[in-house]
């Protein structure tokens, strides 16, 4: 009797691969947290990781490190989120290290550069030892340069040109106290592996992620909502418009894109036919200069 054959299908080959890392950090590492923005890519990290230990509840608390300008769905999806999962939320503040005068904040920059700060300061009075991040290798080409498990330094530095390798899915999280590894369970994921995922688990998301009307501004390129955060232009008028968001984070720096696509499988239809990255489409912070990614993440950043 010839035995059927046990094949994973692509997601499951995924969902397979993040599931041994999240594995892997909690029998290496004492302190782990996982980076939860309440997005979607943080959201799947939660989810995987529900899976990889139940049924108990993931041995990490979450954290969030709020520049103080999020969106005011995401905020109350993450709140719902932490208390559903009975989770331990940290919560580490832009705007204490702004008032502590650890950093300066520039108006016309926005705060995501100032995360690193607040970031950096939560893994000292924490002492995380591995650091859970969403991060996509298809998402920004310093991203790509990312192995699975990041060596940072002991001022949270990486260097690009000094990376552990990573044969046959064998991880290198030896670190001195001070350092920490940053580790990327979905680096081998897309983002239409993410909707696709999303659809198949039938996972909870913010209600930006899909399509409503909503008040936006036309600004070098890209629709930003209208919100509180946002100190309009002289010539710059808001008009409401039928938007979905692809990625969330910083209001003054996230833009939306005009969709009528209102559940997973019509955003996984959507996905799919795109030829430009969420963030290349939508993250005005990565428009700074060419290696600006990078230089934010040799500084410290996610």
């Amino acid at each position: 009797m010839v035995s059927p054959a046990y094949e994973l299908t692509h997601i499951e080959a995924l969902e397979a691969e993040a599931v041994h890392i999240f594995r892997e950090v909690a029998a290496t590492f004492e302190r782990p947290v996982l980076l939860f923005s309440g997005g979607k890519d943080s959201m799947v990290m939660l989810h995987v990781a529900t899976k990889a230990f139940w049924p108990s509840p993931p041995p990490f608390p979450v954290m969030h490190v709020d520049t103080g300008h999020n969106f005011d769905e995401v905020i109350e999806f993450r709140d719902r989120t932490v208390e559903t999962y009975g989770l331990r939320l940290v919560v580490t503040s832009v705007q204490d290290d702004i008032d502590a005068g650890r950093v300066v904040e520039d108006p016309k920059a926005g705060r995501n550069r100032l995360q690193t700060a607040a970031l950096l300061r939560a893994i000292r009075e924490h002492a995380f030892d591995a650091v859970f991040g969403g991060a996509r290798r298809d998402e920004e080409k310093a991203r790509a340069k990312e192995r699975v498990f990041s060596f940072r330094d002991e001022f949270g530095q990486w260097d690009p040109r000094n990376q552990r390798p990573e044969l046959w899915d064998l991880y290198n999280g030896r670190h001195r106290k001070g350092e920490h590894i940053r580790v990327f369970p979905l680096s081998n994921w897309t983002e239409l592996d993410i909707w696709q995922y999303i659809e198949a688990e039938g996972i909870d998301l913010p209600s930006i992620y899909y399509s409503h009307r909503r008040p936006v501004i036309q600004r070098d390129g890209m629709l930003l909502a209208h919100t509180r955060f946002l100190t309009l232009g002289e010539d710059e008028n808001p008009y409401e418009a039928t938007v979905r968001f692809r990625t969330v984070g910083d209001a003054t720096c996230t833009g939306c894109v005009e969709s009528t696509a209102s559940s997973p499988g019509e955003v996984v239809a959507e996905v799919a036919t795109t030829r430009l990255t969420e963030r290349g489409a939508t993250r005005a912070d990565d428009r700074i200069s060419e290696a600006g990614m990078e230089d934010r993440k040799k500084e410290g950043y996610f």
